[in-house]
């Protein structure tokens, strides 16, 4: 495994392990976090290209890099080459350093109108959507595709050939094809038969889940760098372990619960700001779920929590369960904010 930096056009990353786009998580207050806890690169969730939809509330938060840490990658999804190159234009426009076209997506209402994953069905237009972006913005153009649209049409090498042709500057490859979704185990052959034909950086993606799986899929598909997603939700310090796995062959320690309180109430408080009180409310539920899944009493906790609506009383339940100190089984009171508070 090279040990020189990774480059994407004129920007050097910090090391080989990247954050996954996923729609819903990578908002600007999770990659900022995973950029600080090790993450040598993160994109955007996916922001649509309709240029009707530009303007709303939704896309502008996804493609909001106010104070990230450099390089700004945003997602872009869509069918129609010259509104994709629009979109790039606009998000450049807006301080995206690096344009990522989805061609990964597997979700149905994402792929019943032909765009993310459905993409590798239609190869011309595949192609013709890479040449359009490439061509109308002046910052490096990435693509996350999948195997194949199914196991038995894998066409990841052709693309990817084609894809480098059109000026790609890196190319991320998640271990499944769109029929699989996110089913079964990924298969990371075709990962080393796309990094094998192509002689741009090559990204593998799927089922890393620690520093020692980082390390294998690292040796069997020649990739420059791994891409995790799932597996951070709820762990952003996994970028920060694989990194430093990757680079000494030791291996970090688990972050204690005083450390990962203080985490989870610095990811809160930016994801509140980001999103404001209610809607931040809302979508910290997941998160918080994420971070505290499988431990002693979680559920019982969480089915709680998920009942409270605002952010003072969300932050003090938390700490609480973190501490160990029994006070966030006063979720059962109605009462439980004034608790809290107390």
């Amino acid at each position: 495994m090279s040990t020189a930096a990774l480059v994407i056009g004129p920007h050097a990353l910090r090391n080989r392990v990247f954050v996954a786009p996923m729609a819903g998580v990578t908002d600007r207050p999770f990659r900022q976090l995973c950029k600080r806890l090790g993450a040598g690169y993160a994109v955007s969730e996916m922001a649509t290209s309709n240029p009707r939809l530009r303007a709303s509330p939704q896309t502008s938060r996804r493609t909001d890099h106010a104070g990230e840490i450099e390089p700004r990658a945003v997602q872009i999804v869509g069918t129609d080459p010259a509104t994709m190159a629009e979109a790039a234009r606009h998000n450049v426009e807006r301080g995206a350093q690096i344009v990522d076209i989805n061609m990964g997506c597997p979700a149905k209402k994402v792929c019943s109108i032909a765009a993310g994953a459905a993409l590798m069905a239609n190869e011309p237009l595949a192609i013709a959507i890479v040449e359009a972006v490439v061509r109308a913005v002046r910052v490096p153009v990435t693509v996350k595709l999948r195997t194949g649209p199914t196991p038995a049409s894998r066409n990841a090498v052709r693309l990817a050939r084609a894809f480098e042709s059109a000026g790609a500057a890196m190319l991320a490859v998640h271990g499944r094809t769109r029929a699989c979704a996110f089913r079964g185990r990924a298969e990371y052959a075709t990962i080393a038969e796309v990094k094998a034909a192509v002689s741009i950086p090559v990204v593998a993606n799927g089922d890393v889940d620690s520093p020692w799986s980082a390390r294998d899929v690292l040796l069997s598909t020649g990739a420059d760098a791994v891409m995790i997603g799932r597996a951070a939700q709820g762990r952003p310090w996994i970028f920060g372990q694989v990194a430093h796995f990757l680079a000494t062959g030791e291996l970090p320690a688990e972050p204690d619960d005083a450390a990962i309180a203080a985490l989870l109430r610095d990811h809160l408080l930016d994801h509140y700001a980001f999103h404001g009180e209610e809607r931040g409310v809302r979508s910290a539920r997941r998160h918080v779920g994420w971070y505290l899944s499988g431990r002693p009493g979680a559920r019982e906790f969480l089915a709680a929590f998920n009942a409270l609506d605002t952010a003072e009383a969300q932050l003090a339940a938390a700490e609480a369960f973190l501490a160990h100190d029994g006070r966030w089984r006063a979720a059962n009171d109605t009462r439980i904010q004034r608790s809290y508070a107390a």
